[in-house]
């Protein structure tokens, strides 16, 4: 029989994994293996093989040794919830380790402080199909030493599946997938790192006996309205075959996104249509799922923004006095450097490097090419995109990307695609340094140089289109900006727009487009108004939809948007036609705005200087604002939002449970 060596990830003592305090690993669960009690922060690889997986929070990683071997290293228990904090792992999926190379290093003191155990865990998941017998060597040792010797089975090369034309994920999904209903049963599924969890039409039918005889089934849960079966750390292959059976539209997309799709249920291949369609929830869901770790701080920057604005136009405030700068620096920052900040989430949404990716943000609102865009010096030409800079003597048109959102999720997806790509024609003993390099000016001019421009382009053309609705008819004008704006701010296309209401503003003293914006500001807190009306039971979104409500009342909408309207689907929807019915009233009446701050805060900048304007503009302002908080409000509440779509798989708050690995 052939025999394997696993090493000790670290130095500390070894114990038996019936010495760990979490059942999961106690009772092998997950495998065969043993723990280590660290002294020292190095880790390394214990096995020579494949980095299958690195979790998104590092503190577990897989591996795949050349016998068929799967081996997790666990850094801690419930150091989920540290989120990545205590770890610095050096190594990432696809990357080929030798046997006691450094990996990378964990900071124990850290997660002493937090409260936590910082035991390192080893186990290998396919022990039922692969291993023979284990022997542990307890005590002392330093990492990269033998710590356990396996003994392999000598068929696990030539076992048969279930189907010759079927590979072992495929036969786990499908048995698993018949074991529980099938298709008819199934809401929809999501997985995390090592378990697929389902919501269930029924879930009486699943036997959980039944589902546990299940090869490359390792236990079964119920929690959190699911029903959980765990996999290990190959669980993305199997989903990746469930989804296979079950067809896309299955796939993450909860209650209600499922029972709208059940027409299409029994076709597996989408239509073009249906691509499109499924391909654009996947977007919205990359979008809000990069949004959401920033949504409170957006909010607080929000609401500490809308207390300046009362604070300059109730109390008198000077907008050149160092307090207001101080205040606005600090309201504004969060906004300023979103590039940043949104690239470092969707780099870890997304399986890229986040410090190089906010790197790329961050030099994208450098502040000397943010000085060649304020410069205004264009040679203009293609819809008005300028031309304001040259690259080794190419003319390029640099735009502006602060507060963009867009172009780093775009980044954030490229460099996930290139990083593999680079190395693996990049020497290793290179790696630290020209990876980086490499993957910053690839990534980095294709943003500025190809991204940006195109969005420039596309945002110019809207504009275009917009200033001619705006000659045509404004009551017109008024419902489809009020319908579509908000969606022209998910994609960062609303920027053309901005210089349209400021040359507006110089040039007449008003600005109509000004106001139909506003009312979609006030519309998309008054979705979010109803989603914490409607909400009894989930006190963290009741929370967040309160302040996002609130933040959008003093004219920020991101909290709003991408913290519950765009995560809940519908409710997006709802305050959009909210808006657009608001936009049509707004027009009808002719509401003109005199300023630049909008929504209900900004009800000053409808005041028309004396013996200019509609005299009743102010009140007109207040008529559309009432009219859109009521539509969009009544909308929401009765055709948006359910709160059990706050349970569902994809919008309910991760619960930390012992076996959330």
């Amino acid at each position: 029989m052939k025999k394997e060596n696993l090493l000790a990830p670290t130095s500390g003592e070894v114990i038996n994994l019936s010495g760990v305090d979490d059942p999961v690993f106690a009772q092998k669960t997950l495998g065969e293996g043993f723990a280590v009690k660290p002294e020292k922060t190095q880790l390394v690889s214990p096995v020579t093989g494949k980095i299958m997986m690195v979790a998104e929070t590092k503190h577990a990683i897989g591996f795949k040794t050349a016998t068929g071997m799967e081996v997790l290293i666990h850094l801690g228990i419930d150091t989920v919830e540290l989120e990545g904090k205590p770890f610095s792992i050096e190594v990432a999926a696809g990357d080929e380790v030798e046997a006691g190379q450094k990996i990378g290093i964990m900071d124990l003191a850290a997660i002493k402080t937090a409260g936590k155990d910082d035991v390192v865990v080893v186990a290998v998941t396919n022990t039922a199909e692969i291993l023979s017998s284990i022997d542990v060597q307890l005590g002392k040792i330093d990492a990269g030493q033998v710590a356990a010797e396996v003994t392999l089975k000598e068929d696990t090369k030539t076992k048969p599946t279930a189907n010759a034309k079927e590979n072992k994920y495929q036969v786990t999904a499908r048995e698993v997938v018949e074991a529980i209903g099938g298709s008819d049963n199934i809401k929809s599924v999501i997985h995390c790192f090592t378990r697929l969890r389902f919501s269930l039409k029924d879930d009486s039918i699943p036997n959980d006996d039944q589902v546990n005889q299940i090869s490359g089934v390792l236990d079964v849960a119920r929690a959190n309205n699911q029903y959980q079966v765990v996999i290990g750390q190959t669980v993305d292959d199997v989903y990746d075959e469930v989804i296979k059976i079950l067809g896309p539209q299955y796939a993450g997309q909860g209650q209600e996104a499922a029972d709208s799709n059940n027409s299409e249920h029994d076709n597996q291949d989408l239509s073009f249509g249906g691509k499109i369609k499924n391909a654009f929830f996947q977007l919205i869901g990359v979008i809000t799922g990069s949004m959401m770790p920033v949504i409170g701080l957006l909010a607080a920057s929000g609401m500490l923004k809308g207390i300046l604005n009362i604070s300059t136009n109730f109390c008198h405030m000077s907008t050149a006095s160092p307090t207001y700068t101080i205040i606005n620096s600090m309201g504004d920052a969060a906004f300023y450097f979103l590039p940043i900040i949104v690239g470092f989430t969707a780099a870890q949404k997304l399986g890229s490097n986040p410090v190089i990716v906010s790197l790329i943000g961050g030099f994208l609102i450098y502040p000397d090419l943010v000085k060649i865009y304020a410069s205004g010096k264009f040679s203009y030409f293609l819809a008005g995109v300028g031309i304001n800079a040259n690259f080794f003597g190419i003319p390029i048109h640099i735009p502006q990307y602060t507060y963009s959102i867009f172009p780093m999720i775009f980044a954030a997806w490229m460099a996930a695609k290139i990083e593999p790509w680079i190395k693996k024609w990049m020497p290793v003993t290179l790696r630290q340094i020209f990876t980086p390099l490499v993957e910053i000016f690839l990534v980095g001019m294709t943003v500025l140089i190809i991204v940006g421009p195109v969005i420039s382009f596309i945002s110019e053309g809207i504009a275009g289109v917009l200033q001619w609705l705006l000659t045509v008819n404004t009551a017109l004008s008024g419902l489809i900006i009020g319908g579509l704006y908000q969606i022209l701010v998910i994609f960062g296309l609303h920027w053309a727009v901005i210089p349209l209401i400021a040359n507006d503003i110089a040039a007449t003293g008003h600005s109509v487009l000004n106001g139909i914006i506003s009312i979609t500001m006030v519309a998309q807190g008054a979705g979010a108004l109803a989603v914490w009306f409607k909400t009894k039971h989930n006190p963290e979104l009741k929370g967040l939809s309160m302040s996002a409500a609130i933040s959008a009342a003093v004219g920020i909408t991101e909290p709003a948007m991408y913290g519950v309207n765009l995560k809940y689907g519908r409710v997006f929807m709802t305050s959009s036609i909210g808006a657009a019915i608001g936009g049509l009233v707004n027009g009808l009446l002719k509401v003109d705005m005199y300023g630049f701050t909008g929504s209900l805060i900004g009800f000053p900048s409808f005041v028309p200087k004396a013996g200019q304007g509609n005299p009743n503009n102010l009140l007109n302002f207040w008529i559309a604002s009432i009219v859109t908080i009521i539509a969009a409000f009544a909308l929401t509440y009765f055709f948006g939002y359910k709160e059990n779509d706050a349970n569902s798989p994809k919008n309910a708050p991760k619960k930390k449970t012992l076996a959330d690995l």
